[in-house]
């Protein structure tokens, strides 16, 4: 099915590629102003910062203090996300962090599902917000209603979950911690990663992620601002954020590496009811993701073999160890044992 939804993306895509003259939207590009083009790309990589620093609000409780690793595994995420289909990068921020602290993956998971369960709660309450203050299309304002809807039952979400959290026990986890079965230790995966995320939420911490959530998503719209002036393109802040919320939406189905193709479509069927032209339109969104995808995805694929090596040898180094100080422990366990003989003969 997945094929199939990708297939019939892809041909709608080539169909809208053949409506655009790319040589006005390269142009475009190419007379784009350099210090909007900076400030872009600042915005956009301070984006990325405050991610992990959201991030890093369940990391530190869960073990890895390190700010620096929960950026830098954020960068190298984000990266690999970019030529990854299905957001894998998030996956490899699990693994990395993982192998460079030697905290179960299972904790790291559910570090990394409660920070990303705050992009849809600021997403709904940006979609909130938009449609309340600014007039967008007809399609995003059809929404309102069951953004609304969405928002409170979220709300309620958040507080039982964290009312529920006071009463998580560890030692339900320890129960299934010597699992033998395959099943077994699926049971006492899913029940570390559970009781992590029980043992994590708090009311401050969501407080803190809820605004670091808000703070990025204001400079995504900062992002998609600079942009089009860069660019030269005159867009409202209305039709700036009608194409952030479009955009977004389409990023539910990952057809390609990155959602080249599919982001272009978005943006320019978001901007067109502001008056938008469709070669601007796709000059703008091409310079966007030039700016979010190019130097992430180096900074990404530069970081990640970081991460895979300094994993082998902080596991190497502890291999080493435990080999040096082997025959002292087996020693000192024979002298025990010894002990524990004499004992029990003179019994």
């Amino acid at each position: 099915i997945r094929l199939l939804i990708t297939a019939a993306i892809l041909v709608f895509l080539v169909i809208f590629a053949r409506t655009i003259d790319w040589r006005d939207a390269w142009e475009s590009i190419r007379s784009a102003s350099l210090p909007l083009v900076a400030a872009a790309l600042a915005v956009n990589f301070l984006s990325i910062i405050v991610k992990a620093v959201r991030w890093w609000l369940f990391l530190r409780p869960a073990g890895s203090r390190s700010l620096s690793l929960a950026i830098r595994a954020t960068v190298a995420g984000s990266g690999l996300n970019n030529v990854l289909v299905a957001n894998g990068g998030d996956a490899a921020r699990v693994v990395f962090v993982s192998r460079a602290t030697g905290i179960p993956s299972s904790t790291i998971l559910a570090t990394l599902a409660l920070e990303r369960m705050f992009d849809p709660v600021g997403f709904v309450i940006l979609l909130v917000y938009g449609v309340i203050a600014f007039s967008l299309p007809p399609s995003l304002e059809e929404w309102r209603f069951p953004a609304e809807l969405l928002l409170a039952a979220i709300g309620v979400f958040l507080i039982w979950f964290v009312y529920s959290s006071r009463h998580a026990r560890p030692g339900d986890v320890h129960e299934r911690e010597h699992a033998t079965t395959i099943w077994g230790k699926l049971k006492g995966y899913l029940s570390g990663f559970a009781m992590s995320t029980r043992m994590l939420a708090t009311g401050p911490r969501f407080i803190g992620a809820l605004v670091l959530s808000m703070i990025g998503w204001i400079t995504q719209v900062l992002t998609f601002e600079y942009a089009a002036a860069a660019a030269h393109v005159s867009m409202p802040h209305a039709a700036s954020l009608a194409a952030l919320l479009g955009t977004n939406l389409s990023l539910l189905i990952r057809a390609t590496p990155g959602n080249v193709g599919v982001f272009q479509f978005a943006f320019a069927l978001a901007t067109a009811p502001f008056g938008i032209e469709r070669n601007d339109a796709i000059a703008v969104s091409l310079l966007i993701q030039t700016l979010q995808i190019v130097p992430m995805t180096l900074l990404g694929v530069a970081l990640a073999p970081e991460f895979i090596f300094k994993g082998s040898k902080a596991r190497k180094k502890t291999d080493e160890l435990v080999a040096e100080n082997e025959p002292a422990m087996l020693g000192s366990v024979a002298k025990e044992s010894e002990e524990l003989g004499g004992t029990s003969g003179e019994a």
